[in-house]
């Protein structure tokens, strides 16, 4: 048997193995990339089923769509980011395109993503319209960024892109709390409406009314609403306010967990058993911030606890009688709280250490402390939220940003932990700011919302190099 012909360069080839080529044809035009780009769009999407089924002796499968949206798309899928070309096309039809192909979840990744937060280079980049007279009274946000937003009876949702928007009216006269259980859900209350509800945010429908009750069995309305991974917070005060109690819900189910912070009050109790009126959850050190304030003939007074949700025992605890908080918020990431003093308009700050070691006086002014005592009442309307490192404040119409900077040597403070320093930037452009008094301030993806006082529209602000 006569040997086989070698070819020229003398090495026998072996049958050609299956390409990992991919080629798509999509309106006419033809794409092509490898099949683990394709398998990046998930195993559910359509460009995954492409992928296996492509092969180099069949002809290309035909897509028909639009070929200069899919070329958008393929860049998403190959870097991870819409390429700069995109900023020419229609956020929504890009949107629409990522939907039918299966992706619209790295499209969220790309445009909302949470880490693409920049506080030091957030600028207003956009205003959320509200119909109707009535100004925003609440807002709630997911961590990808749609956004619901209550004024009046009704409550106003966005989706992530902040293109789309739905309106639905409640059985609240005006919302006072609410929190974004999830992109369809709500949970909403008010402090003269009995019982918190969770509210389908696409029809207006309950789908379930949470209540609590004292011993006499009476109403109780809702104060303040917050939130873990796995539980619900709500603050409730009898309709007589003569008692309160914090209430712990699993997520899921909606069913009670456990009850912490239950106080009846009886006169002269009223500064101890004050309900809580914010709840924030501290997730590093498993605590819930629980704080209230009461204004009385000697002025304001409050009280800042941190419970342990498991045992309801309080781990930590502040009693607040000179300069009261106005608003207070913590930071684990700082390992700090934050306050405005509701008499001095000033910004201070407690390290958890100091808490953790007893300290009766754990605040630092970060302002002029000679504010202190003037007669105004200042911090009346200020807000404080922290987010990522970094604590905002709100001042009338202008929103400080404070952030924590590193020096040569630090000196022990009075409770005996270091000294810690804090820098103060205005934020925005001199036009951005200013005007009527912030109400609202909360974050949600890469974004910023920011409410004023009469006014029917929620203010947008983020990072202008990355903005769509």
């Amino acid at each position: 048997m006569a040997p086989s012909a070698l070819p020229r360069n003398g090495f026998k080839q072996n049958h050609r193995p299956e390409s990992n080529i991919a080629t798509i044809d999509v309106g006419g035009q033809l794409f092509q990339t490898t099949k683990q780009t394709l398998t990046l769009a998930g195993p559910d999407s359509l460009l995954s089923k492409i992928s296996h089924s492509a092969a180099p002796h069949l002809p290309p499968p035909f897509i028909d769509r639009d070929p200069e949206l899919f070329s958008i798309l393929l860049s998403l899928l190959r870097t991870g980011n819409l390429p700069s070309k995109a900023k020419a096309l229609d956020l929504h039809d890009l949107i629409s395109e990522s939907q039918f192909y299966g992706i619209e979840t790295l499209m969220i990744d790309s445009i909302s993503n949470p880490s693409h937060f920049d506080a030091f280079n957030l600028e207003k980049s956009l205003t959320l319209p509200l119909n109707g007279r009535d100004s925003p009274s609440v807002i709630a946000t997911t961590p990808f960024g749609s956004v619901h937003v209550a004024h009046g009876s009704k409550i106003t949702s966005f989706d992530w892109s902040l293109r789309k928007k739905a309106t639905i009216l409640t059985e609240f006269s005006a919302v006072d709390s609410m929190l974004a259980v999830s992109t369809e859900l709500a949970a909403v209350g008010a402090t003269d409406f009995s019982g918190l509800q969770i509210v389908d945010l696409g029809t207006g429908s309950v789908r379930e009314t949470l209540s609590w009750e004292n011993v006499t069995r009476s109403g109780s309305t809702v104060q303040a609403i917050g939130s873990s991974q796995e539980s619900l917070f709500v603050s409730f005060e009898s309709s007589r306010r003569n008692s309160n109690s914090i209430m712990i819900y699993d997520l899921n189910t909606m069913c009670p967990v456990n009850e912490i912070g239950h106080y009846e009050i009886f006169g002269a109790q009223i500064n101890s058993a004050l309900p809580a009126t914010k709840l924030k959850w501290v997730p590093g050190y498993n605590l819930l911030m629980a704080s209230g304030s009461h204004s009385g003939p000697s002025g304001v007074c409050g009280n800042i606890k941190f419970w342990d949700t498991r045992s309801g025992n309080v781990a930590w605890e502040v009693h607040e009688k000179v300069d009261c908080f106005s608003d207070v918020t913590v930071s684990e990431e700082l390992s700090a709280m934050f306050k405005i003093g509701v008499n001095s308009g000033e910004v201070f700050y407690a390290d958890l250490r100091s808490l953790s070691l007893g300290v009766e006086q754990p605040w630092v002014c970060l302002g002029d402390k000679r504010k202190m005592v003037s007669g105004k009442k200042e911090g009346v309307g200020c807000r404080i939220e922290s987010h990522g490192s970094q604590v905002y404040c709100s001042k009338g119409g202008d929103l400080e940003l404070w952030s924590e900077v590193a020096v040569g040597s630090r000196k022990s403070s009075g409770g005996g932990s270091e000294a810690r320093h804090f820098r103060k930037n205005v934020m925005g452009r001199m036009k951005d700011m200013g005007g009527s008094r912030i109400t609202n301030l909360t974050f949600g993806g890469n974004k910023m919302f920011m409410t004023r006082k009469d006014q029917q529209y929620v203010e947008v602000w983020q990072n202008s190099a990355r903005g769509y």
